[in-house]
């Protein structure tokens, strides 16, 4: 079975945003600017990326 997965790189600071939106980031385990992490394609995940989609930057992994 062939496993799917994303890389998620945060683009945009988390000073200011939503207590929610910060609660997602550390969820997903991003830290600051540019870091970047491997997590699965499914639909929990998905649906925290689609929250804060406007301070992250998503490329599927290979």
């Amino acid at each position: 079975m062939d496993k799917k997965y994303v890389h998620i790189t945060q683009i945009k600071s988390s000073i200011g945003i939503l207590p929610k939106h910060k609660l997602i980031l550390s969820t997903l385990g991003l830290r600051k600017i540019g870091h970047t992490i491997l997590k699965k394609d499914n639909i929990a995940n998905r649906g925290m990326i689609n929250h804060i989609s406007y301070m992250l930057k998503v490329n599927k992994a290979q």
